[in-house]
């Protein structure tokens, strides 16, 4: 066997990246209705997000304030 990482050691968890983002996981599901959160992945029933996806859309969600 190789010490490769787990397959899964790039993603979180719903419940993961809600208390990173300091947030209810019943918000991320909010978010993914209106179209409006991080890229998701479904395996089975469980959701999952990559964090380099998750980096992306945080780096998209900024804005320059107004002058």
């Amino acid at each position: 066997m190789s010490n490769s990482e787990p397959i899964l050691s790039e993603f979180l968890t719903k419940e993961e990246l809600a208390a990173e983002l300091r947030r209810n996981p019943r918000t991320l599901d909010r978010w993914e209705v209106l179209g409006m959160g991080p890229p998701r992945t479904h395996v089975g029933r469980k959701v999952l997000y990559r964090r380099a996806s998750v980096q992306k859309w945080l780096a998209a969600q900024e804005q320059s304030s107004a002058a």
